[in-house]
């Protein structure tokens, strides 16, 4: 065994090798670090976390990517896609496609006794992915979509259902406006209520059949207002967004779902701001109790460096003595650190403990992603750069005199 890891060994577990100063400097060091990893592996689990759950609630609610007609625009009256070139069977072929679903928009307003509501009604036909919608679902059902006449049942979002004072079972009857023609009643019967706590999503779409888009818009029973694709992997939209984009005619758009609301984009952009601005604290707060525990301990054995010095023992090899020594110190600091962070991201995963106000943060839970790469990361970034940041202040060590130091003790 090389002679600075035995040494550095033998001073850390001697048990009478520690006068009260020593003691108190250690265990500031090592709450630190463990202050330190609690914090970052909050802020990496929840702040990921949050990214992801948000991206997978707006994916999950309209595709990962959604193919439109370039004649839609920004329109929510879809346009009819154009047949040349699309080719949906080889998009649902694609190995990272999990689904693909079919659908037509139209505007419209709900209203009855106790208000109005503007909607978007999403039409959505027999290939309509119910058990991936079912996780937003608070009451009722979706309906049971066979694309044969015209199906009267529809989902409301809980805001619109709050608004109108509408519960499953009830009646709503909705009207719809296409230029120079006279409005078009439709009266629908809600079969189920769901919540996403994406506002923009909430506040206005509602489920129901494609065929009763397809009447009031004057489309034919084929034509199609657009596709939602689903992945199997949220994390993949960026990679397998242009082997679509081939596959769609150059008279169709594709668009990722994480395109679809700048503003939720933006907003989740500062996560990864706020992640490494935290991190970066965290780290610097470390560091600095770190150094100043290896100088408290240079400090506190200058006889036994100088007494190593007369020995024989290099400048170098006393350095990385107390290098070792000072990161063996942190390793219970790490330790508990990390089972406390793991403890409490734990409870907050399958209890979601914390809450948050949907409407400010898209979420009603604080949601979190336990990534065993970014756990070991965390500690081992720490210990790294801790590691690199105590070289500098251990050369103290090469100033210190050997015949001083013994006088000194």
């Amino acid at each position: 065994m090389k002679f600075p890891i035995y040494f550095s060994r033998k001073i850390a577990f001697s048990k009478d090798n520690k006068n009260n100063l020593s003691r108190v400097i250690i265990f500031i060091g090592r709450l630190s670090v463990a202050l330190g990893i609690i914090v970052s592996l909050i802020t990496i689990a929840t702040g990921f976390g949050s990214k992801k759950a948000i991206k997978e609630r707006l994916a999950d609610f309209s595709g990962h990517i959604t193919v439109k007609s370039t004649k839609s625009n920004s329109s929510y009256n879809t346009s009819i896609l154009d047949n040349e070139g699309l080719n949906i069977k080889k998009i649902a072929s694609l190995e990272d496609v999990a689904s693909v679903q079919k659908y037509a928009t139209v505007t419209g307003i709900m209203r009855n006794e106790h208000s109005f509501a503007g909607i978007i009604f999403k039409g959505v036909g027999k290939d309509f992915d119910s058990l991936r919608f079912k996780k937003f679902l608070v009451a009722g059902t979706t309906p049971k979509m066979t694309e044969v006449g015209y199906n009267n049942d529809i989902t409301i979002s809980q805001k619109i259902a709050t608004d109108l004072h509408l519960k499953v079972n009830d009646s709503i009857v909705t009207v719809f406006s296409k230029e120079n023609q006279k409005q078009i009643y439709r009266k629908f019967h809600v079969v189920g209520i769901y919540k996403t706590d994406i506002k923009m999503i909430d506040e206005q779409f509602v489920i129901g059949d494609v065929n009763q888009v397809r009447k009031i818009q004057d489309m034919s029973p084929n034509d199609v207002g657009g596709l939602d694709i689903f992945l199997k992997n949220v994390n993949n939209i960026d990679k397998d967004y242009p082997d679509i984009e081939k596959l769609i005619g150059y008279k169709n758009y594709a668009e990722k779902a994480t395109d679809k609301f700048p503003q939720i984009t933006d907003w989740m952009s500062i996560y990864d701001v706020n992640i490494a601005l935290i991190i970066t604290i965290m780290l610097i707060v470390v560091i600095i109790n770190i150094i100043m525990v290896l100088l408290i301990l240079i400090i506190e054995r200058t006889n036994s460096i100088g007494l190593l010095k007369t020995l024989g023992a290099t400048n170098s090899q006393i350095r990385m003595t107390f290098i070792n020594y000072t990161l063996i110190i942190m390793i219970p600091g790490l330790v508990c650190g990390n089972l406390i962070g793991l403890g409490l991201l734990l409870l907050q995963k399958y209890f979601g403990i914390i809450k948050l106000n949907p409407e400010n943060y898209y979420v009603s839970t604080v949601p979190v992603d336990l990534n065993p790469l970014a756990i070991l990361a965390v500690s081992a970034g720490i210990l790294f750069i801790s590691g690199l940041a105590l070289i500098v202040p251990s050369y103290l060590i090469s100033k210190i005199s050997p015949v001083k130091s013994i006088k000194y003790n």
